[in-house]
């Protein structure tokens, strides 16, 4: 239902507008929020909450390098980017994962130092108001994971993917957060320290799979088997040929290439030949909007030949 919601706001806008609208509302809403819970945690003596507040300020930085990273990756081809730079989205993912594992290593750290001190007795006991912006930020973060991650889906940006879940974390952090000041004031101040650590956690998985997935795009890995297997069918709508001899895909950034080999009538003409391989271009490209360019190649029907010159 919030995926419907955001495709009704952005389905008239261009790709780099939807980036950008979403972009503005995700800075809005975790400057307000890290201020918020920072304060909390000041006011509440809560070191969880400190630092799921930094958490959700590095956001800011990384919705700023998403943004960079699309408005570039949009670019039309050029003399010297032929191809056009959809990868340059893959390197604002690439310096988005970097921020976040720093980010997280810098929270682990401080509830590590905190834990291993053995003072526990001396552990401030986090007041209520920081379980109230725990509460706000799991609300918030999860609405906002919603609202990019249905952005993400509608222009197919690997980049704001990656800021959604970036959110996502956040909501996981404080969902952290949350279970470790509750058990502080249930008695257990190390709780407060444990929640960091398990902040830290979540950060660095989100960082682990940002990272591999904008590897994974910039390195031509193919598409899913389960992809791959549509384009078949796909191709096999156009009712002139007879089969497909060999097909290849490839990632680049956010757009696919794909190579396809068709069989068709070894005894029809060059002219329909290309006709054939023209409706395949232009019917693979309609079906799969994400593909940037399809590459056909006739071969004649061997079966066929086969049988006639038998």
């Amino acid at each position: 239902m919030k995926q419907d919601l955001v495709n009704v706001n952005v389905c008239d806008k261009t790709d780099t507008q939807v980036a950008m609208h979403v972009s503005i509302v995700s800075i809005i809403v975790n400057i307000s929020l890290s201020i918020f819970k920072l304060l909390a945690g000041i006011f509440a003596k809560s070191g969880a909450m400190i630092s799921d507040a930094v958490h959700s300020a590095s956001d800011v930085f990384s919705t700023i390098i998403v943004m960079i990273g699309v408005t570039i990756a949009g670019k039309e081809s050029d003399k010297e980017h032929p191809y056009g730079h959809e990868r340059l989205e893959c390197v604002a993912s690439l310096c988005l994962a970097v921020v976040l594992a720093i980010t997280g290593i810098g929270i682990g750290k401080a509830g590590f130092t905190k834990i291993i001190s053995g003072n526990y007795s001396d552990l401030a006991i986090p007041g209520v108001l920081a379980l109230v912006a725990a509460g706000v930020s799991i609300v918030v973060k999860e609405w906002m994971y919603w609202f990019t991650r249905g952005a993400a889906k509608k222009i197919n940006s690997g980049a704001l993917m990656a800021d959604a879940w970036h959110h996502r974390s956040d909501a996981l952090s404080s969902i952290g957060a949350l279970i470790g000041i509750f058990g502080s004031r249930m008695g257990f101040p190390v709780m407060d320290a444990l929640a960091s650590l398990i902040i830290c956690i979540f950060i660095e998985k989100a960082a682990f799979d940002i990272f591999k997935d904008a590897i994974d795009k910039m390195v031509d890995k193919s598409c899913p088997e389960e992809v791959v297997d549509k384009m078949k069918k796909a191709v096999m709508e156009v009712g002139e040929v007879k089969g497909v001899d060999d097909i290849k895909t490839r990632l680049f950034g956010a757009k696919i290439y794909v190579e396809v080999e068709i069989a068709v009538d070894a005894n029809e003409t060059l002219i329909n030949a290309h006709r054939i391989a023209e409706e395949v271009h232009d019917h693979i490209e309609e079906v799969f909007p994400e593909v940037k360019h399809c590459m056909v190649h006739v071969n004649p029907d061997m079966e066929k030949t086969e049988q006639i010159q038998g």
